[in-house]
């Protein structure tokens, strides 16, 4: 009930008590130095150093969000995903200074490492599953299929 009272009366009572008027010359609820307690100079300092940390603080997101972008297309590469052009654009914009992860870079080596090795005829040698009880089986039975055939067309077998 209060409250919907407020609502009805408010600005007029505001009005007329010059509430309102007082609170709008005041700065529109924008900090000043004396809302602080400061002097004029330290005042405009301490804005300064809000701006700097502001920035230092966009900087260093900017950084990161660069350095996702830049593990996202080393992951993409990787297992050969289709690339972002957003996460490219990102990568670019932050220049060199990205840093990987020590681990995220050291599974990458590892990784290729071991694509090498299986590319390499070696490693395909090792990763076929190969039943060599079966290969002997085949290739004996076709030595006798080979046998028959030249003894059925040969005479002198």
């Amino acid at each position: 009930m209060a409250f919907l009272l407020q609502q009805m009366l408010g600005d007029k009572l505001k009005n007329m008590t010059g509430g309102g008027e007082a609170a709008d010359e005041a700065g529109e609820g924008k900090e000043t130095a004396a809302s602080k307690g400061m002097s004029r100079e330290e005042f405009e300092e301490y804005q300064k150093q809000l701006i700097e940390e502001k920035i230092a603080r966009d900087q260093e997101f900017a950084t990161k969000k660069a350095e996702r972008a830049n593990l996202r297309v080393l992951l993409r590469d990787k297992y050969r995903l289709p690339q972002s052009a957003q996460d490219d654009a990102t990568v670019q914009m932050a220049g060199d200074d990205l840093d990987i992860p020590e681990e995220l870079a050291k599974m990458v080596d590892e990784d290729e490492e071991e694509e090498e090795i299986n590319d390499s005829f070696m490693g395909k040698l090792q990763n076929m599953d190969v039943d060599f009880d079966s290969i002997k089986a085949k290739a004996q039975s076709t030595m006798t299929e080979v046998k028959q055939a030249a003894e059925d067309k040969c005479v002198m077998m």
